[in-house]
């Protein structure tokens, strides 16, 4: 019957239903009433389980609610209940009953008309398959908490099989408030009481029997007539009684009274199988109760058929009830029937796959049937489900149209696919994280539903990208799985369970099994589009618009042509096209256009041939051939294409978005039925476009293929010229509408959430802790802002709000809202032109800001679409309104975190926006006539009677706003643009701005200097300072600019040659100046080297020595307070920094080589230190020249060494402190500091004491070590000793802070020193041997040491004579110490190379005073020969130097006897 029944309404899903959250309640069990078998198991089944998915609704008066439960057959034991108000916001949580056994297929759920307790507002009966009955009263929803335990005080709960023998199966259950009815397989029927009186009272329990009057107990009574088991049961309330209606599996129908517990109708009809009965809401007028029943025929038990009867009764002085003879029988002929509901005039059948009606009538033989689309069907049609190929067309259209750019096919395809998945009605949240977790990506439901639709974006696609990568798969083949996927878990988590029907209102609905929808009436286009284009003549709307019958037969036939069209790439087109609009677009429309239809002419396209592609463009010839055909048969039948265009011209006004004067005055609130007329906008703004689309293609394909239709040039002119630019207004005005209904709204953002919300038409109580929750979700769309702000013109508003209305009442209220957003409140919109600013103010004010720019965006284009030829700029300044909120929405998106790239295009756009609007026709006037409350950033100024007083002050305005949202960029170009204002503006004497030419470019200057610095484009911040006629605010804003130089690092800019400093060189060097004393000394960059390199590029090298100087003197009185690491590091730069100012000084004339001290008197230079100025005090304190800055470098870097060895010291200026840091240096083997200091400070007699004093500290360093006489004999640096150790004798005691070095290093060490600074100091050799023989008399001086008392001595000629340290010094130090032995062989090789000299120089040894021998001494170490003999001591060894001493002596005096003989006869 589905073939032949007519399409009258579609479904419309209550977006937000899928999303619930559902408080878990455990219903608790008294252990007593658990049936248990004999052997203590739980008894088996004696109800019957549920097998099928269940679902139904109770509709309460008042308060006007929809009470919904659901029991799934995976989940027997789980009962979900919802309530729904249509005048109310979605409920954000439902309550899931956990019953400790499975239910039966059963429930019922009412008023709480028992106790009438306010806390317990509804009951819910329920069977379980053990027996057991409960009786819950349910509180409100927020009482609970979620995973909760119902409260066993709330809870009523009985076991039948106390009461009846569970032998004896229950087969039917049904209750109504106070009472529970059971039908048992023996076709029994027994009723309880249940929570009305207690369980124990007389009347709890009545069986109902044929005998009248009589109540005995269930097991006692005789039963009568024998019929078969209870098949189903249904209660229904009639004048104030209530009956149970029962069917047996014979056929037998029985009807009892509940009050009375008396039968009062029997009938019985045979024949067939009987399943399920339903009764219908009895008619007042006729005396009737309709009554259907479901039944399979004996003769085909597959197929289903349900009768309809009619119950005549007579309420007099007994109630009388008979059966109407007629019969109504209704075949299903596919599907399986899962619900019936009957109403006053018509019984709905909602089978699996679809839902219809048919009319109660007693005509059986007129019955019709009218079907209901399902939402199945548009799902599969929006995810391109319904064919195979619509995918492929896709990708085959893309190509084509994107020719010359590859790279943009992808992100279009996927951005189409994207936007059909996230649609309000085919985005379901358990469907697609059924699918995401099909691809391993098991992201919480809960945090799925929290995303908003861009991250829903995100996360569908990555996992294409994901996919296409890793398989290396296309594209469209990875989206082609990923849609069937989810389709078919749409399909699976959207199961039909059962129907909605109020009969007060005749609103009809669907129970899903995670969804709740409504269905609607169709409108006109509808019924022509997706019914039957027979059903024109019908439309009293579209047959008004034509002038006679003939007229309506051509636009029959021409629909047909048109719709036969579209079949072949209309709908997958209109996707293309749709997302051409909404995107950023590379393409035109009327390209795309154009190359639809020429693939519809050639039947072609780019891509290579294969066997599909082959079929299709068969198909496509074929449809040419078709309607070439079609066309001629319609050119004569209208004998002219100038009637064919009228009534094409006709029809389109039909398409036209119908102006509704709105009266009322009342206000629409967010709520159910706001949900419903948005998504039925929707559908209906989708077929409105198509159906516009559909022509447009199909008179771009009549114009091309004209001639061979015979189209003149007339015709041709007049679908160009007129017809197109038509259809082209009605498919953006549908576009627009669609674009509302399916575009989710932008989150909120945080910081303008509270401003926004206080102006919005909710709830001031729920609605504000929804709103936030609400915005940026998939689901809710810019439509239900708009819905907001619409006053209502709709007869039926007033009390239907609280209940869902019938089906033909949203469309006549989604005909307002249609209305409404294209005409406006009171129809006066000439053009949705000017409509769409009142939009976009309305959207901007809800902090839409992205939404509000593609509206803006899309009326922009589709002006310069209309206006190609003319000034797209209207006299009445809107033009300048729309660049003006432009700019303002862009500005505004530039806060909402977008990344870079998309920012700088947003301030580049607005920038542009708002010059444009500035410049516009009647700009001033209208701009200032925009009130406050419109929602963007008020201009605050007014009455601007010139061009150029208006634009300084927008120009200023608009400088202040990219300021307040921290743009620079645009507040410099529009603080730069008022400047060029300000002369012009201000010779108008009534311009609103105050203060004189000067303060105002000065505040605009310095505004520029501000901005230019923000974006750090120094020169031009530097520019602006220049050009600042303000002193005082020229100056302020250098200060700024040497502050942010130095915080960001980029100070070095004043030393190059970038800047122009002419004139504000002092200036600039104060400020420096400035900041350097205020500033931490560790800071980087550091402003004195700053101010050095500044003054050295200015070539004023003794301003740059003397910051320098200070930086350095700055450093040291900081260096107290660090620690080692961090002195050293100071002391570091104090030695740069002297280095540098000394340097800087000698670039200087030596005249004027010398700087200021510093201000505070803390320099090194004011204490007193040994130096050659010591005459003239009073100079110090008046300059510092390069001398005493290398005198401070030097005691620096003598405690800069010492820092590095963690030894502190800071130079006191007191008596010998100089001394003390000389040997300080020297305890820490820091020798060429130490002789540095030396040499630096001391002259005359104290440098050779000091030096004395540290070479031997040095030299009893060497006393020290112990060293290997190997090492000695290999390097031959020491005189052979057969000792291995050296005592050292009344050295004094010393502590070292450093470990010492080892031997050879410090002898070393000594050797270098010794022969480096014996110049300045003769006797060091002497001073060096004294010591090391005075710390260890035994100790073996090295050869290199006895190798300088002999220096000068090779010819031997002068005995033992010679410099300060000669060998009669050694020999002398040799007796002194006891080495007789070292005293005897040094005076025996003197003598021995006194006597053994050449014979050319014995003429000059034989001179006067030529030599010279220490007698004394030698006298001294012949009696000390002497003593140690006599004492015995080295006898032997003494006697045998003392006889080579002696005669060594007695050869040695010959030979001065004969030279002085000689001597004297040469002298006379």
């Amino acid at each position: 019957m589905g073939t032949d029944s007519t399409l009258a309404g579609k479904e419309v899903p209550i977006i937000g239903t899928d999303v619930f959250r559902w408080i878990e309640l455990s219903v608790p069990s008294s252990s007593s009433n658990i049936p248990t078998a004999v052997d203590g198991t739980n008894a088996t089944t004696i109800a019957p389980p549920t097998v099928d998915d269940r679902a139904s609704c109770f509709v309460l008066e008042d308060p006007s609610a929809y009470l919904i439960w659901r029991i799934h057959k995976l989940q027997p034991h789980v009962l979900e209940l919802l309530e729904l108000n249509a005048s109310k916001e979605l409920p954000k949580a439902g309550l899931r009953f956990i019953f400790p056994y499975p239910l039966c297929p059963f429930a019922f759920v009412c008023k709480n008309e028992i106790s009438r307790n306010s806390r317990f507002p509804y009951l819910l009966y329920v069977l379980t398959v053990t027996g057991v009955a409960y009786l819950l009263k349910i509180r409100n929803v927020s009482a609970y908490a979620s995973s909760a335990l119902f409260p066993a005080e709330d809870l009523f709960e009985l076991n039948v099989c106390d009461y009846v023998s569970n032998h004896v199966p229950i087969t039917a259950v049904t209750a109504t408030a106070g009472c529970v009815v059971i039908g048992r397989s023996d076709g029994s029927v027994c009723c309880f009481r249940l929570g009305v009186i207690d369980t124990s009272a007389p009347g709890f329990v009545h069986e109902l029997r044929d005998e009248a009057g009589v109540s005995r107990l269930w097991g006692l009574m005789s039963r009568g007539k024998m019929v078969g088991a209870v098949q189903d049961m249904e209660i229904s309330e009639l004048h104030g009684k209530r009956f149970v209606f029962v069917l047996h599996s014979d056929g037998t129908l029985r009807i009892w009274d509940l009050s009375s517990h008396s039968r009062v109708f029997n009938h019985t009809v045979t024949g067939a199988t009987f399943r399920r009965l339903w009764v219908g809401q009895f008619d007042p007028d006729s005396s009737t109760i309709p009554l259907s029943i479901l039944y399979k025929h004996g003769l085909d038990e597959e197929l289903e058929m349900i009768s309809l009867h009619s119950i005549l009764y007579n309420f007099g002085e007994r109630n009388v009830f008979s059966m109407d003879p007629s019969v109504q029988n209704i075949t299903l002929e596919e599907g399986q029937c899962l619900d019936v509901k009957i109403t006053l005039d018509k019984i709905w059948i909602l089978k699996d796959d679809e839902l219809v009606s048919h009319m109660l009538t007693t005509n059986v033989e007129e019955v019709e049937a009218f079907s209901y689309a399902l939402q199945e069907e548009v799902v599969a049609d929006q995810l391109f489900q319904s064919s195979e190929h619509q995918a492929d067309e896709i990708l085959q259209i893309a190509c084509s149209i994107f020719s010359s750019s590859k790279e943009d096919v992808v992100p279009f395809i996927s951005s189409i696919f994207l936007r059909k998945l996230l649609l309000p009605g085919v985005h379901h949240n358990a469907a697609l994280h059924a699918t995401l977790a099909e691809y391993s990506r098991h992201l919480p439901e809960s945090d799925l539903q929290a995303l908003t639709a861009d991250g829903l974006k995100q996360e569908v696609l990555s996992l294409i990208e994901h996919e296409v990568g890793s398989e290396k798969l296309s594209i469209l083949h990875s989206w082609k799985c990923f849609l069937t996927r989810y389709f078919h878990n749409w399909c699976k988590n959207n199961a039909i369970y059962g129907l909605l029907v109020d009969s007060s209102t005749d609103a009809v609905g669907l129970i899903r099994k995670s969804s709740v929808s409504i269905f609607r009436s169709l409108e006109d286009i509808e019924r022509i589009v997706e019914g039957s284009s027979d059903e024109v003549g019908e439309l009293t709307g579209l047959v008004d618009l034509l002038d006679d019958d003939l007229e309506c037969e051509i636009l029959v036939e021409l629909l047909r042509c048109v719709m036969s069209f579209s079949q072949q790439l209309g709908k997958t087109a209109s996707s293309i096209f749709y997302e051409s609009v909404l995107t950023a677009p590379v393409i035109s429309s009327e390209d795309i256009v154009h190359c639809i239809v020429k693939i519809l002419e050639t039947g072609s396209c780019i891509s290579g041939p294969n066997e599909k592609e082959l079929i299709d463009h068969k198909s496509l010839r074929k449809l040419s051939a078709e309607m070439f055909l079609s066309l001629q048969s319609l050119y004569r039948k209208a004998s002219a294409w100038s009637r064919i265009l009228n009534v094409i011209q006709g029809f389109l006004k039909f398409l036209v978005p119908q102006k509704i004067i709105q009266n009322f005055d009342t206000e629409v609130s967010s709520n159910i039925s706001s949900s419903i007329i948005v998504h039925t906008t929707y559908q209906i703004s989708k077929v409105m476009f198509e159906s516009a689309w559909d022509f447009l293609l199909f008179l771009s394909y009549l114009v091309d293929i004209g001639g061979q239709v015979h189209l003149s040039h007339d015709d041709i002119t007049k679908i160009q010229l007129e017809i197109v630019p038509m259809l082209q207004e009605i498919i953006f005005e549908w576009l627009i509408i669609n674009f509302f209904a399916i575009t989710p709204s932008a989150p909120a953002t945080t910081e303008d959430f509270n401003s926004k919300l206080s102006s919005l038409h909710i709830d001031c109580n729920t609605g504000k802790q929804l709103w936030n929750e609400k915005l940026g979700r998939c689901d809710f769309t810019l439509a239900f802002i708009l819905l907001l702000n619409v006053r209502s013109s709709s007869t039926d508003h007033g009390h239907l709000l609280k209940r869902f209305p019938n089906m033909q009442s949203f469309i006549n209220r989604m005909r307002d809202f249609i209305s409404w957003i294209i005409w406006g409140q009171s129809g006066g919109s000439s053009n949705f032109l000017s409509r769409s600013i009142d939009l976009a103010f309305i959207l901007f004010k809800h902090g839409q800001y992205e939404a509000a720019e593609q509206l803006l965006m899309m009326a922009e284009a589709h002006l310069l679409k209309e206006k190609t030829s003319q000034s797209i700029q209207e006299s009445d300044g809107g033009w300048c309104i729309r660049q003006h909120l432009l700019g303002c929405c862009l500005l505004a998106q530039v806060q909402c975190g977008l990344h870079t790239t998309q920012k700088d295009n947003k301030v580049f756009d607005a920038i542009r926006c708002f010059f444009r609007s500035s410049s516009g026709n009647g700009a001033s006037e209208a701009l200032q006539s925009l009130s406050e409350d419109v929602g963007i950033p008020y201009l605050g100024f007014s009455g601007c009677a010139s061009t150029a007083a208006w634009k300084l002050q927008y120009y200023q305005w608009a400088m202040q706003l990219f300021e307040r949202y921290s743009i620079s960029e645009g507040a410099c170009q529009f603080a730069l643009a008022a400047l060029e204002q300000v002369d012009e503006a201000m010779k108008d004497e009534n311009n609103p701005v105050n203060g004189s030419i000067t303060t105002t470019r000065g505040r605009l200057w310095a505004n520029v200097f501000i901005f230019a610095l923000d974006l750090g484009r120094y020169y031009d911040a530097y520019c602006a300072i220049v050009s600042n006629p303000d002193e005082e605010s020229k100056y302020i804003c250098l200060r700024r600019f040497i502050i942010v130089l130095y915080e960001q690092g980029a100070i070095k800019i004043l030393c190059s040659n970038k800047l122009p400093l002419i004139g504000l060189v002092e200036k600039v060097e104060q400020e420096l100046a400035w900041k350097a004393e205020r500033s931490d000394i560790s800071a980087k960059p550091n402003l004195y080297k700053l101010l050095y390199a500044f003054q050295m590029h200015q070539h004023n090298w003794r301003r740059a020595a003397n910051y320098m100087y200070m930086y350095s003197t700055r450093l040291r009185t900081e260096a107290a307070s660090k620690d080692y690491q961090g002195s050293s590091l100071m002391l570091q730069e104090r030695l740069n920094a002297l280095s540098a100012a000394i340097n800087s000084l000698h670039l200087v004339h030596p005249a004027y080589a010398w700087i200021d001290p510093p201000a505070n008197g803390s320099s090194l230079l004011g204490e007193h230190y040994p130096t050659d100025n010591d005459a003239e005090p009073e100079r110090w304190q008046s300059c510092i020249d390069v001398e005493k800055l290398e005198n401070e470098f030097v005691l620096t870097s003598a405690e800069y060494k010492l820092s590095l060895v963690n030894v502190k010291w800071t130079f006191s200026g007191k008596d010998g402190a100089l001394s003390d840091l000389a040997e300080l240096l020297v305890n820490n083997n820091l020798y060429d500091m130490a002789f540095t200091i030396l040499l630096r400070f001391f002259k005359g007699s104290a440098l050779k004491r000091e030096l004395e004093r540290v070479l031997s500290a040095i030299s009893l360093r060497c006393c020290l070590d112990k060293v290997e006489s190997t090492w000695v004999e290999e390097h031959g640096q020491l005189v052979t000793s057969s000792k291995l150790e050296m005592v050292v004798h009344g050295s004094p005691v010393t502590h070292h802070t450093t470990p010492q070095t080892d031997g050879s290093s410090c002898w070393a060490t000594l050797k270098i020193y010794l022969e480096k600074y014996k110049e300045f100091h003769g006797r060091l050799p002497v001073i060096v041997a004294e010591t090391l023989l005075r710390a260890d008399p035994q100790i073996e001086l090295p050869l290199w040491l006895v190798q300088l008392f002999k220096e000068g001595q090779k010819e031997r000629m002068s005995g033992m004579s010679g410099r300060e340290s000669n060998p009669a010094s050694l020999f002398q130090l040799y007796v002194s110490y006891g080495r007789y032995t070292e005293a005897t062989n040094l005076l025996l090789e003197c003598i021995q190379s006194f006597a053994s000299v050449r014979p050319a120089d014995i003429i000059r040894r034989k001179r006067s005073f030529a030599a010279w021998f220490p007698y004394t001494t030698i006298e001294r170490l012949l009696y000390q020969l002497e003593e140690l003999t006599r004492k015995g001591h080295m006898v032997e060894q003494c006697d045998k130097l003392k006889r080579m001493l002696l005669s060594s002596l007695q050869n040695h005096l010959k030979t001065l006897k004969v030279d002085s003989e000689d001597a004297i006869s040469v002298s006379s």
